[in-house]
């Protein structure tokens, strides 16, 4: 049955290494695995697997920026916030968008140290022309020595009632993205980590497009070369909000590894959540060594085999498996694999329409080198939730903010039905504002809880 994957990725002019990589995929799913990782297996991460962030910032020396490359993932369309396109075109500060941003702040590195950090985008099929397209407005990014932009690979969609190829009159419908774990084989197979290398390049930053925190620290590749670190994941303390994102953990042996939520059993579920055990979720920023790569997939035949994600979808009525991994599961492949704790300045993705009021407001600035901070005494974001009827998506939120409140003194934001701002609204301390007709809000300081009629 597996024949008949090999030869629709072959059709498809897929590369000789993603096939066997998703045949070994196709071969556990069919000998039943689902990828679980249950509680019986793992513990918390030992405490001298983890590194501060504050015991490591500082100086490190300026050349070794040149021997980092960046990787954004960019390949999301933001469908939860109701676009169509890629979501890094989004404009999230001003009229910059987040390819802006990101593509400034790599110019104002150049710039200012003289080295030619290289800048890539992992884009999808959906993302590729539209983001290649307004790239074209910055040249001098255009002219580095490696590609701006590599596509993410696919994997055949698989049936569940009898594990054959899924098949539809929409041939995309046919296909599935693997997942950002797809990074290793598509840098591979494309020949990317061969030129790094060549190129005098150590390490990769990756991180999420949507993620605005994730900027270079070269303190961090620094850490990185003494200690002779192969992979470091910058972690976040969780929180009651992050309960549900992958957790930081170790196997009996002691080697890191990340859990996904779908790869919990239904019985874990309780302690996968319990933050008190498990205290530290994956902010998806990874610092790679490239040469430390290179040799794992030598010795492993060209492969970066992941822990499988198995995830049950349905299309045109027919239930599915896609076979996905994440790039962080990486963590489990590499011997001494450190986590690096960050502070949430460091993580600042944009999901949802409350992270993204929370961009637009002056809760956040943009430094000389186009990095997204938090406004100087304000220790962190307040909580921020939005009325998904009337702000769900983007549309909706350009016609209820024509102008963006100040939230600096905010603690916490709750909207409630139908209300509108325009200019000069401040908002101070816990702000719940309840509308049960649409209301529109100008020149006032709002504390406290309101009710409009």
């Amino acid at each position: 049955m597996i024949s008949q994957f090999v030869k629709a990725m072959k059709a498809e002019g897929l590369s000789e290494m993603l096939i066997r990589t998703f045949c070994h995929y196709y071969e556990a799913l069919a000998a039943g695995a689902m990828g679980q990782i249950g509680e019986d297996e793992i513990t918390p991460p030992d405490e001298d697997s983890v590194v501060r962030y504050d015991d490591i910032r500082g100086e490190a020396p300026a050349n070794l920026l040149k021997n980092i490359a960046v990787i954004k993932l960019n390949g999301g369309l933001g469908t939860s916030m109701g676009l169509s396109r890629a979501k890094s075109l989004l404009p999230v500060k001003g009229n910059m968008n987040f390819l802006d941003i990101i593509t400034r702040h790599i110019l104002a590195l150049r710039s200012g140290s003289g080295y030619d950090i290289q800048l890539m985008f992992m884009n999808s099929f959906a993302t590729q022309a539209d983001t290649m397209a307004y790239l074209n407005k910055y040249p001098d990014l255009m002219k580095q020595k490696l590609p701006v932009s590599f596509v993410q690979n696919k994997f055949p969609r698989i049936r569940q009632e009898d594990l054959k190829p899924f098949d539809s009159s929409d041939k995309d419908k046919r296909w599935n993205p693997p997942g950002h774990g797809d990074l290793y084989t598509a840098i591979s197979a494309g020949g990317i980590l061969e030129k790094l290398i060549a190129e005098g390049y150590r390490y990769a930053f990756v991180s999420n497009a949507d993620n605005l925190g994730a900027a270079v620290d070269p303190a961090i590749a620094s850490y990185m070369e003494k200690h002779d670190v192969p992979f470091l994941m910058e972690v976040c303390e969780r929180t009651e909000m992050d309960k549900k994102g992958g957790h930081l953990a170790q196997d009996k042996s002691g080697q890191l590894l990340l859990r996904e939520i779908a790869q919990c059993p239904s019985q874990d579920i309780d302690k996968f959540q319990d933050i008190g055990r498990y205290k530290y979720f994956n902010t998806n920023n990874l610092w790679i060594d490239l040469k430390a790569l290179d040799w794992h997939l030598i010795t492993n035949e060209g492969l970066m085999l992941l822990p499988l994600i198995v995830n049950p979808k349905e299309v045109d009525g027919v239930k599915v498996f896609q076979l996905e991994t994440a790039m962080g599961a990486a963590i489990s492949s590499f011997k001494g694999a450190r986590a690096l704790v960050v502070s949430r300045e460091r993580f600042a993705p944009v999901k949802k329409t409350n992270d993204l009021l929370a961009i637009w407001s002056d809760l956040y600035e943009l430094n000389e080198q186009y990095q997204i901070q938090l406004k100087r005494g304000i220790p962190k974001i307040p909580y921020i939730e939005l009325d998904q009827a009337y702000y769900g998506d983007i549309e909706k939120m350009h016609k209820r903010f024509q102008e963006v409140p100040s939230l600096v003194g905010c603690k916490e934001l709750i909207i409630e039905g139908d209300v509108s701002f325009g200019a000069d609204v401040i908002c101070d301390g816990r702000v719940h504002l309840k509308a049960k007709n649409p209301v529109k809000i100008i020149n006032c300081l709002i504390t406290g809880e309101m009710h409009y009629e």
